[in-house]
């Protein structure tokens, strides 16, 4: 296990509610972790997009190396047969990503899992937040979208994941559901990262693909 969390653990443990202990967004989920995943490649430089085209813009990979990250490396794996445009790639590795990347954040002690059982017969899990690294990226988060600090770019790709996935409003008091809040997180998804931009162009672009591909698959979350 990496030493430190990937961009996929961080967004899935920020869309873990702990009062229920339910997952927001959970119908889009795939499409959510599956976006994480290719920004975390982009911005350690493992992939790079073609923003040259002017609709679909094909990402391929750029390392030799396959990345050690077994999160990663799946989505490394399939990117390096040939580039592929980012509505692609989601739909393909983004089923395979929830329950493993739960599993890690279990390992981590972020989340406890718990086993219960229904009517003495059906099991399921039930998680409950063990760890604080929840309570500082949603520090993070709220002062880039509240308080509109420049953040690094894996804050800024977190909350422009966020509001991609329309689940904003499902922090409402944790960060304030506002007009400002919503075109702030509008503004990262389509890249405007403040000091962080330069150094992360592909996944400003990855990012933005992923918000577009949101939005052309139709899915938005239910808000609670």
């Amino acid at each position: 296990m990496p030493a430190e969390p990937s961009l996929v653990e961080d967004v899935l443990l920020l869309l873990f509610q702990p009062d229920s202990g339910t997952i927001a967004g959970e119908n889009i989920l795939y499409y959510v972790l599956g976006g994480a995943a290719v920004a975390d490649l982009a911005l350690t430089g493992a992939v790079d997009v073609d923003d040259t085209r002017l609709f679909a813009r094909p990402v391929s990979t750029t390392a030799d190396e396959r990345p050690a990250d077994e999160l990663l490396a799946p989505v490394w794996d399939y990117l390096q047969k040939k580039p592929r445009d980012v509505q692609t790639v989601l739909a393909a590795i983004g089923p395979n990503l929830r329950e493993p990347t739960l599993e890690r954040l279990v390992a981590r002690g972020e989340l406890r899992a718990e086993t219960r059982k229904t009517l003495g017969v059906f099991s399921s899990t039930h998680y409950t937040l063990g760890g604080d690294r929840r309570a500082r990226l949603l520090d993070a988060v709220r002062a880039a979208l509240v308080d509109g600090a420049n953040p690094d770019a894996r804050t800024a790709a977190l909350a422009g994941l966020l509001s991609a996935s329309d689940t904003l409003p499902w922090f409402d008091r944790e960060i304030p559901w506002t007009s400002a809040v919503y075109t702030r997180g509008k503004a990262f998804e389509q890249g405007d990262w403040g000091a962080a931009a330069a150094a992360s162009a592909v996944a400003r672009t990855v990012l933005a693909g992923v918000a577009s591909s949101l939005v052309i698959a139709g899915v938005v979350s239910s808000r609670p």
